[in-house]
């Protein structure tokens, strides 16, 4: 039997956001291709004539930041770089995610093998061999900036490949040394001049962070359209606004999708109705989900762009340009380009948990919920029902309005004023990956509470194909709220439907791709 090894390729092709979530969710492995190894030995070479020839080059033959100005010996530049490691390595806080740690260490990987940042092959070598074989650094969430790239972050990542630090071998942390020694890895015996600086300048941490955001928020936007679905059949909402010469008059590309992909999940429903028949219009949270739905998928789209073109970029200092014989001191580690892109990522992401819960809102009020009961329970008064599943998903959104300030319009000095002005993208990712666990929550309200509003409508046998599917997952594991229970339980479990991406698949295999 012929056994397929799914793996990535270093140098031979583009990196994309799914390559990405290939190598650090789904075990790809990585390989070095030979056009890579030629253009690190290129650079190494060139590295090594700096040093040889003592010519005055920053963070070579120079210490770093406010001590640029110092000179270093040939002697000196290996110790140099085990320093900055050591001494950089200052993050604190929880943990990031393995897989988020695992696209640190792969996305550095990618870096060095362009062939621009000068470490020797051994360096990339032990990269791709921590991700094969499971090997994850230990890297605390806090503690960058987002210029000079992700420097603490990226030095807790460094520090076991000399052996030193912390890391997860097959999920257990464990002591740096003891990690490598279980996964049958010889830490490099002593870093060389430049590689120090190649390991911890760059963008690798936060671009890492925003990239897995980016692709759960992608996923995330199909569960939003099936959630506003199922609400569209407990509220008997009017599918007309849907129409699709409604969308293409304006043009925009996300709202063209999602009303596609409403008209496809509702198509067969005998619960939706006309304009007109029982009511003129709906209001704003029903009848314009493609113009609201759609900004956001058009920012998603537009984060997708920025974060592909970092993922492949060469983001450490100095560069070595082997083809000119030059080695020249920039700044592609600012994390600007990547720091607004994921503060828009986190007000995107907002937006679609603020749609969702005026949805929530809208069936729980019997002002506005068009004759369903109050709060979504039979005996009301001694049931409180859907009551408080509000309350929560209004807390969560309010907590977003907070975390969707942007971070990027921030910048504090460091090193002695030498870093005047930083990106605090770091600070962006993280906000965006937060405010993306409050929105998986707040549309598994929603989903609860439609199915809820369908229960107490009599409408589930009038369901379209697609909404029955996606009713079924959730009765699945969510009963009918006949009376009052501990809800937690079932908010719990509802946002682990939205988590596991089951009713997104479920649905798309009963009527095809939902678009993005």
């Amino acid at each position: 039997m012929e056994v397929f090894i799914l793996e990535i390729v270093l140098g031979s092709k583009r990196i994309t956001l799914e390559d990405l979530i290939n190598v650090t969710r789904r075990g790809y492995k990585v390989k070095i291709s030979d056009e890579a190894y030629e253009k690190i030995d290129k650079a190494r070479a060139l590295v090594d004539k700096y040093v040889d020839e003592a010519r005055v080059s920053y963070g070579i033959t120079t210490g770093f930041g406010k001590f640029a100005e110092v000179s270093i010996s040939k002697e000196q530049t290996g110790e140099l770089q085990k320093n900055i490691v050591m001494s950089h390595s200052c993050s604190v806080g929880n943990p990031m995610p393995i897989d988020i740690a695992r696209g640190v260490v792969f996305l550095r990987a990618v870096n060095l093998a362009k062939g621009h940042s000068g470490a020797r092959r051994i360096v990339v070598e032990k990269l791709v061999e921590l991700l094969n074989k499971d090997v994850t650094p230990w890297i605390p969430e806090k503690g960058s900036v987002g210029s000079s790239g992700d420097l603490s972050p990226l030095a807790h990542m460094s520090l076991v490949l000399i052996g030193l630090g912390k890391a997860y071998y097959k999920g257990e942390l464990l002591e740096g040394k003891d990690a490598l020694e279980r996964a049958g890895i010889e830490p490099i015996p002593a870093l060389s001049s430049k590689e120090g600086l190649a390991l911890t300048n760059g963008t690798q941490a936060l671009t890492s962070t925003g990239a897995h955001v980016l692709y759960d928020a992608i996923n995330l936007s199909k569960h939003l359209d099936i959630a506003a679905s199922l609400t569209m059949e407990g509220l008997h909402g009017i599918v007309d606004a849907y129409d699709p010469r409604i969308s293409e008059v304006r043009g925009h590309l996300g709202q063209i999708n999602t009303a596609k992909n409403m008209r496809n999940i509702l198509a067969g429903s005998k619960n939706v109705t006309k304009q007109g028949v029982e009511r003129v219009q709906d209001s704003y949270v029903l009848r314009c989900i493609p113009q609201i739905h759609g900004a956001s998928k058009d920012t998603l789209e537009y984060v997708k762009q920025k974060v592909e073109i970092e993922l492949n970029a060469v983001t450490d200092n100095p560069l070595i340009f082997v083809e000119t014989d030059e080695v020249i001191s920039g700044g592609n580690f600012h994390g600007q380009p990547m720091a607004l892109p994921f503060d828009f990522l986190g007000i995107a992401l907002a937006e679609m948990a603020n749609v969702s819960e005026r949805r929530i809102e809208k069936m729980v009020n019997p002002a506005i919920n068009h004759g369903l009961p109050a709060f979504l329970v039979e005996k009301g008064g001694l049931n409180s029902g859907f009551m408080i599943v509000q309350y929560s998903a209004a807390a969560l959104v309010s907590e977003n309005k907070v975390l969707a300030h942007p971070a990027s319009v921030d910048s504090i000095p460091t090193s002695a004023n030498q870093e005047d002005h930083v990106s605090m993208g770091s600070i962006a990712a993280k906000k965006s990956k937060d405010i993306l666990e409050n929105v998986r929550k707040v549309i598994g309200m929603e989903l609860i509470t439609a199915c809820q509003a369908i229960d107490l409508k009599g409408a589930k046998d009038k369901l379209s194909p697609a909404t029955k599917v996606a009713y079924d997952e959730v009765r699945k594991v969510i009963p009918y709220v006949a009376e009052d229970r501990p809800m937690y339980i079932d908010i719990h479990a509802a946002e682990e439907i939205v988590k596991n991406n089951k009713l997104v698949e479920d649905v798309e295999k009963a009527i095809g791709q939902l678009e993005f």
